[in-house]
């Protein structure tokens, strides 16, 4: 079995599947995003994270493109910039997002909520005609918490199928996974390391060690074995490819219950409920 074949995939609630592990492309400079997700490709990761507000769409489209691997073997996410707050602007950007990456988005999520300024319903119903339009395959939303949720079910024609948020050993959102979970969307996990914070954990150094892995790669074999998606970043290939080596070994119960009990709600990122950043 190939390194490629050995990563699982989730079935979400429309029927299409999502490779577990993906390769994010955040803060990734769009003149060095096409080397970086070249690497990751090379190295077998078929998912990777992008977003309008990342600005290096069409750095992630390039290497794909250039790759060799058919665009129909690679699952592309992208999110839907926050300044296009109305129907029309999303569907359109929805349109250029799918240029830009191949042709169409694999995955097409609300990136923000918004709730300060905007209501997201409009925005959702482009998602959902981008989504017959066959411009974007899936579609769902990323930072949104349960009442964020409850609205949205209440009022979408089609379902979300992902809700991507923060979460890592810090952040462990047990009780925002249990929502998505009991309600079919499937959770993506952001800052899966907490931008490294978490490496140097004593916890986390100790499972490493007894695992004989990196701190990095336990969390990430935390991650997975809870179930979630999750799709961390580097520049460097040998941490690409370190990133990659995580479905070889398994954490005990006792290991997975230590990890998570280090939570202490502590966001890397910044609150859903009061973020209202809208780029000119």
């Amino acid at each position: 079995m190939s390194s490629i074949d050995r990563v699982p995939s989730i079935t979400l609630n429309d029927g299409r599947s999502i490779p577990q592990l993906g390769f994010g492309v955040f803060q990734i400079p769009l003149e060095e995003t096409k080397d970086a997700t070249a690497v990751a490709l090379d190295v077998g990761y078929r998912h990777i994270d992008t977003a309008e507000l990342y600005g290096n769409e069409a750095g992630v489209g390039e290497a794909v493109a250039a790759s060799g691997v058919d665009r129909e073997d690679v699952f592309v996410t992208s999110k839907l910039n926050n300044k296009h707050l109305d129907f029309d602007g999303a569907v359109v950007a929805g349109r250029q997002s799918a240029r830009d990456l191949g042709g169409y988005v694999d995955l097409f999520l609300i990136h923000w909520p918004l709730t300060t300024i905007s209501d997201f319903l409009p925005r959702w119903r482009a998602l959902e005609q981008l989504q017959k339009e066959g411009v974007v395959r899936s579609i769902g939303v990323s930072n949104f918490q349960s009442a964020h949720l409850d609205r949205l079910l209440s009022e979408a024609e089609i379902e979300p199928a992902v809700n991507q948020i923060e979460v890592h050993p810090y952040l462990v959102q047990e009780e925002l996974r249990r929502y998505d979970r009991d309600h079919g969307l499937v959770t993506e996990a952001w800052s899966p390391l907490a931008q490294g914070l978490v490496l140097d954990d004593a916890t986390i150094v100790r499972v490493a060690e007894s695992a004989g892995r990196t701190p990095a790669q336990v969390v990430l074999r935390w991650h997975l074995q809870r179930g979630d998606v999750v799709f961390p970043k580097s520049v460097t290939r040998a941490r690409v490819e370190q990133n990659f080596e995580v479905f070889d070994f398994d954490l005990s119960d006792d290991d997975m219950a230590a990890i998570t009990a280090l939570d202490r709600g502590h966001r890397t990122g910044p609150d859903p409920d009061s973020f209202d950043f809208v780029p000119e």
